[in-house]
């Protein structure tokens, strides 16, 4: 393998770590291994540090695909708990206040779905990568300053409910570029006259790469070292 000349590597982020956590190591041990000191190495598409799944990391002159690569079509598989929304949309926040539930049933979470399927407008999370004047929301929304974030149009083309037991739901997403998931379960939450925050999130699938053919970042350096690695001799 030419991890300078590039390579595309597909990671299976772990729960409680940064897309650039991975990014990160997957640099440090290629330099390691390669013996040279600076290696261009991207990912396509953040993971929330609370989400995992599918990760895909390029290396060398494979970064150039990353807008490409970011432009798969996305499946998630969430869980929300109904009842109780949070300042980031999910567990990164504690519960800042609560709704009835008493109200809502399966056929009506079931009708509602039904809403958020095609072209939707969203308003992203305010604890988001989102820049506002060349600052990250994140920044903005944890010093206590309105974000002040404008909605997008995405695309949803499909969304079922895969288990209900209120008030958790778990449903399963297909969606474009750009959909925040956290602010799906807030507007859903909405939507059924409730709040809304996600509880769990998993990535399953980016383009064509699922999450099967993903491997933990934990086995990176054993696997590398079972590759057929070119190295070069002007360390680019």
């Amino acid at each position: 393998m030419d991890f300078q000349n590039g390579e595309i590597l597909y990671f299976d982020k772990p729960y409680g770590c940064t897309s650039f956590d991975v990014v990160g190591r997957v640099r440090w041990q290629l330099c390691r291994t390669l013996g040279i000191r600076k290696l261009k190495v991207g990912h396509a598409g953040t993971l929330d540090p609370l989400a995992t799944g599918v990760l895909i990391v390029c290396t060398g002159r494979a970064t150039k695909q990353i807008e490409e690569l970011q432009y798969g079509t996305k499946e998630y598989i969430a869980t929300i708990r109904l009842g109780a929304t949070t300042p980031s949309f999910d567990l990164e926040k504690p519960i800042d206040a609560e709704y009835p539930t008493e109200h809502i049933t399966q056929d009506m979470v079931e009708e509602v779905l039904t809403h958020f399927k095609g072209t939707i407008e969203q308003i992203p999370p305010s604890f988001s990568a989102c820049k506002i004047n060349g600052k990250r929301a994140y920044k903005i929304a944890r010093k206590g300053a309105d974000v002040g974030l404008k909605p997008k149009t995405l695309q949803i083309d499909g969304i079922e409910l895969l288990e209900c037991k209120l008030p958790d739901i778990t449903i399963r997403i297909v969606c474009s570029k750009g959909t925040y998931i956290r602010a799906l379960a807030r507007d859903i939450g909405y939507a059924l006259n409730s709040g809304g925050h996600l509880t769990a999130l998993r990535r399953t699938r980016v383009g064509n790469v699922r999450v099967e053919d993903c491997m933990n970042p934990e086995k990176f350096p054993e696997w590398l070292k079972n590759q057929d690695i070119t190295i070069h001799d002007n360390n680019e």
